[in-house]
């Protein structure tokens, strides 16, 4: 992470506002899946809002492990919880908070076709504008990081343990509190990393 990072905090309403859009574009596709796969950890949240949304309560999840910390790639994403449903013969919406890179995205959505779906769409609440993998369904395209409300004090972490100049950890706090991270929300999570 460098010092020029910049930040977008959604709060949970305007997630819940873009996972509305995200569902409505599903409706107009007239796309039916029969089941809704999240991509644990960012997109497990999102699948249950747009499972809600949609009426669709057949749901699964897969993990995908790649991100070592804010901006911060492994080399390859790795499968850590393959899909434990079946899913052959049947059309499948896999969700997820973001396409960054887009590689996380192609490793779930070759997962899928191994397993037999024969029909994938992928619905994010965000797309990268240099990702591999383009979602079906997105309502913004961004190029900051976003730190979403499930990742707070993760993302804090993070900045701590990357930077040791107290300034350079103060401007990137500066910078998420400005992007829309409450203030007292910051305090709280310094307080609960200091006494763990």
């Amino acid at each position: 992470m460098t010092g020029s990072i910049g930040y977008e905090v959604p709060t949970w309403n305007q997630i819940y506002r873009m996972l509305l859009g995200v569902s409505e574009k599903i409706c107009k596709s007239h796309y039916q899946p029969d089941i809704i796969v999240g991509v644990a950890r960012g997109g497990v949240i999102p699948m249950s809002i747009i499972s809600d949304l949609l009426k669709i309560y057949q749901v699964a999840i897969v993990r995908i492990e790649f991100y070592e910390g804010v901006a911060k790639p492994n080399t390859q994403p790795v499968l850590t919880y393959p899909l434990n449903v079946a899913v052959d013969g049947k059309k499948v919406l896999i969700i997820d908070d973001i396409s960054d890179s887009g590689q996380s995205l192609k490793v779930v959505k070759q997962h899928l076709i191994e397993k037999g779906a024969v029909e994938i769409k992928i619905a994010t609440l965000y797309v990268k504008p240099t990702t591999k993998t383009l979602s079906d369904f997105f309502e913004k395209t961004i190029t900051n990081w976003v730190v979403f409300p499930w990742e707070l004090k993760e993302t804090v972490q993070c900045i701590l343990q990357k930077h040791k100049d107290e300034r350079v950890i103060n401007d990137e706090f500066d910078k998420l509190v400005k992007a829309g991270l409450p203030e007292e929300f910051l305090t709280q999570i310094l307080k609960t990393l200091r006494e763990s």
